[in-house]
């Protein structure tokens, strides 16, 4: 009977697996290696963009700017015979270019106020209703460019600092 012979083993069988092994653990641990300092890059990074929004948020905040605008009186429309308003106000603007573009066409600003306050009626104003809508139709007034194509105005709110009906 013919019995197998036993395979021999070689010296170069024997250096191939621990070859291989060692290639394979080398090859793990660079891929554990490189998963980490990604998951560190990813955590790292995030941390910082995620304060970015703070930081520029903080930045960001300039104090107000505030410009007193002069007193105005206008008759109302008639409801129980004559009746006059007069009042005072501040707009808040985002910088000083805002206050020196209101400056400069300060006839138009006066004008188109006026012309708002002489449409009102007594009854339509005197609510703190009234008023916040009287605020925001000023507000209007400054997003329509003074000139054709001319810049508009940014003005952020209205608070009247005086507001008096006879």
């Amino acid at each position: 009977m013919a019995t197998k012979a036993a395979p021999k083993t070689t010296s170069a069988n024997v250096e191939a697996k621990p070859k291989k092994s060692r290639i394979l653990i080398i090859v793990l641990a660079l891929l554990i290696i490189m998963a980490a300092g990604g998951a560190g890059a990813w955590y790292f990074l995030g941390q910082k963009a995620a304060a970015q929004p703070a930081k520029a948020a903080h930045v960001e905040a300039k104090p107000p700017v505030f410009l007193p605008m002069e007193a105005f009186t206008v008759n109302l429309q008639s409801e129980n015979g004559e009746q006059f308003l007069q009042t005072s106000f501040t707009l808040q603007v985002l910088d000083q270019a805002q206050v020196d573009l209101i400056k400069l066409y300060m006839p138009h600003v006066r004008s188109r106020i006026l012309l708002l306050l002489s449409s009102k009626k007594a009854s339509e104003i005197l609510s703190v209703e009234g008023k916040t809508k009287l605020a925001e139709e000023i507000i209007n007034i400054f997003k329509q460019p003074f000139t054709p194509q001319g810049p508009t105005v940014k003005v952020s709110s209205v608070l009247f600092t005086s507001f008096v009906v006879q």
